[in-house]
């Protein structure tokens, strides 16, 4: 009797020296991914101050080259910005507004720079440099008052959950709908286009809640059996979804599951990540080709592959036709870490709202001789789908062009194929 009551003790202590080790790691994560939703918050409230800035100092200059060096500048940090809002748990409704607002500042200056149309950049400018200035003090503001009470995790995860109306940024979220609309008012292209996109319904068999987390644990075995928390999606999103939040052990994250099919659009998980590499770039893409034939996204090639010292990020897009053309809006981004080689992050939203397709665009050759200045070698050529200014899908020809010039210089060039009209010329050097 006594060695069973020793036994039953010890393995109670045991228990409690786990349960102990269990809550403290969940309490480091807690607090590592705090840190980073907080240095994240100040780096997205220092870019907006010096996007405010630098449209005020653009208003100052009539000489050209004193302004394209600020026109640069706002292309520059407006897509910092998206990019640090884009990796805070905002409401979904706050980070769109932004999104939109400052992407279509940064496209105007991209704009103004390209076709030296200065006069009408200083027209709409000193308008939107005035609501740019009131959105940056509002944004002050409600940051601070988060900062002072305390935002801890569960306050962040709180700040993504709330309506906007709830929300500590819901001025600003006001604010931004209202300058957008009047700052930057959709055009009749762009208004259909829009609408296209939002009225897009997936017409696959509805799934439950727990279709849905078993779905999620057959892609993501790493996380089978962890607490989960799953809600519906509002009513005015474009296609109903299950929004699964789930703890296991050191790790935390999301997953958005399309409730008509069990299409995951989302996925993102927070651990510590350990800079050393365990899997080979070639596992890597053998893994992410497993992973998303295992969710039915099997018609993809891969577009680009970048690392920094934690993960690969990794682009794909849709491939069509008999011509295997990439469809670049219809593309999924992945994040997958490199000591493991697990599942960090997806992005597949643009992927399963699906573009339509027009087959009955024509498809013009082209003399590559005749079209580029001597001395220019077409190293790569491959057929894509990308939108041009009005917002229609139009297929191209993307070529890699390398430009003898005495600086053997490499240019992306995308070329409508039917009209020819050149799209984008990106300097890849």
């Amino acid at each position: 009797m006594k060695s069973a009551i020793y036994l039953l003790s010890i393995a109670v202590l045991a228990l409690g020296l786990y349960s102990y080790e269990v809550r403290r790691d969940n309490t480091h994560l807690q607090q590592t991914v705090q840190a980073q939703y907080t240095n994240s918050l100040t780096n997205a409230s220092e870019k907006l101050s010096n996007l405010q800035q630098s449209v005020s100092q653009s208003l100052l200059f009539q000489d050209q080259e004193a302004l394209e060096i600020e026109l640069d500048n706002i292309w520059r940090v407006s897509n910092e910005f998206r990019s640090t809002i884009s990796s805070l748990p905002l409401s979904r409704e706050v980070s769109n507004e932004w999104l939109r607002y400052v992407g279509n500042i940064g496209e105007e200056a991209k704009y103004a720079s390209e076709n030296g149309d200065y006069e009408a950049w200083h027209k709409r400018m000193s308008v939107v440099n005035q609501n740019l200035q009131a959105l940056a003090d509002e944004w002050t503001v409600a940051t601070a008052n988060f900062y002072q009470n305390d935002a801890s995790i569960t306050e962040w995860a709180s700040v993504a959950e709330k309506e906007t109306n709830e929300s500590p940024f819901k001025n600003v979220a006001a604010n931004l709908k209202s300058y957008g609309e009047t700052d930057f008012p959709l055009t009749a292209s762009e208004s259909d286009w829009l609408k296209k996109r939002e009225l897009q319904n997936l017409d696959d068999k509805e799934i439950t809640k727990d279709q849905a987390i078993e779905k999620l644990e057959l892609l993501i075995p790493g996380i089978k059996d962890a607490t989960y928390t799953v809600t519906k999606s509002k009513d005015d999103a474009p296609y109903p979804f299950y929004h699964i939040q789930f703890v296991k052990g050191s790790r935390i994250g999301y997953a958005d599951i399309t409730e008509k099919g069990g299409n995951i659009l989302s996925f993102l998980s927070e651990r510590p990540v350990q800079e050393k590499t365990g899997v080979t770039q070639q596992q890597i893409r053998d893994q992410v080709t497993e992973f998303l034939n295992l969710a039915g996204y099997t018609d993809l090639e891969l577009v680009e592959m970048r690392e920094n010292h934690q993960a690969w990020h990794l682009s794909l897009a849709r491939v069509v036709g008999e011509d295997k053309a990439l469809v670049y809006p219809d593309g999924i981004q992945v994040k997958i870490s490199k000591d493991s080689g697990e599942l960090l992050g997806l992005n597949a939203m643009e992927y399963v709202q699906k573009e339509e397709i027009n087959e009955n665009q024509k498809v013009e050759p082209i003399d590559w001789e005749a079209f580029f200045r001597p001395g220019t070698k077409v190293e790569e050529e491959k057929l894509i789908y990308t939108e041009n200014e009005a917002f229609q899908l139009r297929k191209c020809y993307q070529v890699i062009a390398r430009f003898d010039n005495g600086q053997n210089e490499t240019f992306r060039v995308v070329v409508d194929a039917e009209n020819h009209d050149v799209l984008k010329v990106e300097y890849m050097n």
